[in-house]
């Protein structure tokens, strides 16, 4: 069988031609959108900053110049329409042909100080990470198929989203990919009584980690015993709206990895999913162990779409 696979030349050529065809970025001087283009890749690919890459090239141009030039971007809603179009040109064949496996994670980029007045719409408030309760936010749905992940949107999250909202801005985008889902994949930012009441509304099949909230109450509550379970659990918000669903309880034993032992308590919020309380962490956790192409799928390039026009020196 012939090997089909790229080489990095060919995936770095085809990311450049992906980006420059769909984003709207104008360049002057000495050098054009392509050459900005590889810079960018090289930085996201690498987790590098703009600083190092820039020094590690030949005949690059300065970061200065280079800032200058992202700086212009002024419209985030059409950015982020390019992004999706960019992304959406790159799909595989054959995921409508039958329901598939998805999953929503919600990246947090820390942000310190006091934002502008343009910054402010983009900025995330949520728990406390590395000193700040700001964050630049996106949102990413990606499709799991045979160990590997394509990203099927994105959306930059603004202050006045609320986890609903992500959703449903990020299921729209299955519509013109004509994808059905088979079940959904939610990171733990999402249990709340809003997520989960829209997502039984919508009928959709997922599974999310529970937060262990409650001394007396609260999901805490359930981690007693030995053996793994499910019960019902009817959890209530502030705004005094309530939600029931089921609750899988599984007990691990740690057998002194990473210097613990005794019982460890995994909690999920399962709805219609077909799998049992032995398999629901490692299918839960298939999410995790995928294989990442760089390709334009793959690359941490989608940090474009988190920021609004001036923030690509803070996180870059």
């Amino acid at each position: 069988m012939q090997d089909v696979s790229l080489t990095s030349q060919e995936t770095l050529e085809d990311t450049i031609d992906c980006l420059s065809t769909h984003i709207s970025l104008d360049t002057k001087g000495a050098f054009d959108v392509e050459s900005l283009f590889q810079i960018l890749v090289r930085a996201a690919s690498c987790e590098a900053t703009i600083e190092q890459t820039s020094k590690e090239l030949e005949n690059c141009p300065s970061s200065n110049n280079i800032r200058y030039h992202l700086n212009k971007i002024e419209d985030f809603q059409q950015l982020e329409r390019e992004i999706n179009s960019a992304l959406k040109s790159r799909i595989p064949k054959g995921l409508n042909k039958k329901k598939q496996t998805l999953a929503i994670d919600l990246n947090l980029i820390p942000y310190y100080g006091k934002p502008t007045e343009k910054e402010h719409p983009y900025i995330y408030r949520s728990q406390a990470k590395n000193g700040t309760c700001s964050f630049y936010a996106y949102a990413t749905l990606y499709v799991i198929k045979k160990g590997k992940r394509v990203t099927l949107g994105i959306r930059g999250v603004r202050c006045v989203d609320t986890k609903a909202t992500i959703i449903t801005y990020l299921l729209a985008e299955l519509s013109d990919l004509n994808i059905k889902i088979k079940k959904l994949y939610l990171d733990r930012e999402f249990f709340s009584v809003a997520v989960i009441s829209w997502l039984m509304a919508l009928d959709v099949s997922f599974v999310m980690p529970a937060i262990k909230r409650g001394k007396r109450g609260g999901i805490n509550q359930f981690l007693k015993g030995k053996k793994s379970y499910k019960t019902k659990y009817t959890m209530s918000s502030q705004k005094g709206k309530s939600v029931t669903f089921e609750l899988w309880i599984v007990c691990r034993y740690q057998k002194g990895k990473r210097g613990k032992k005794g019982v460890e308590y995994l909690v999920y919020v399962v709805y219609k999913v077909k799998t049992s309380l032995a398999h629901i962490r490692q299918s839960y956790r298939q999410r995790f162990f995928i294989n990442f192409d760089y390709s334009l799928n793959q690359l941490s390039l989608v940090k474009f779409i988190t920021l609004s026009e001036n923030s690509w020196s803070k996180v870059v």
